[in-house]
């Protein structure tokens, strides 16, 4: 299983930018896609996840401004930022995980792309 994540850049706060991620090879009946992001100097930190029957999760930080999608037919999860702050900077992950044993923490998926760069400038 690959994942392919792309629409990283830069871009001023305020701003919006969409990330998407393509999964390719084997898949699954029922799996969970999330995004999750990491900054310098941090730990891996959970975005939003979206379970195979659509219901989604958020992080505190990004609930109200982050929305994440996916498109089962096609096996690609997306996430729409808007009102992106400093804060929002980091590499985003995209990651897949077979069944559902939870949401929130990296070590439930089994299957992460390469990342993306978000920077937002103040």
């Amino acid at each position: 299983v690959q994942l392919q994540a792309s629409g990283g850049g830069l871009v001023q706060a305020g701003g919006s930018l969409r990330l998407s991620c393509a999964v390719s090879g084997r898949t699954f009946n029922t799996y969970v896609m999330a995004w999750f992001r990491q900054a310098p100097g941090k730990e891996r930190e959970f975005v939003a996840g979206i379970r195979w029957s659509g219901s989604t999760d958020y992080a505190g930080s990004v609930k109200g401004r982050f929305t994440i999608s996916r498109d089962n037919a096609k096996n690609t999860v997306s996430l729409q930022m808007n009102s992106l702050e400093p804060e929002d900077t980091a590499v985003y992950h995209c990651a897949v995980q077979r069944g559902d044993t939870g949401i929130y923490f990296p070590s439930q998926y089994h299957y992460w792309g390469q990342g993306t760069k978000v920077t937002v400038s103040s």
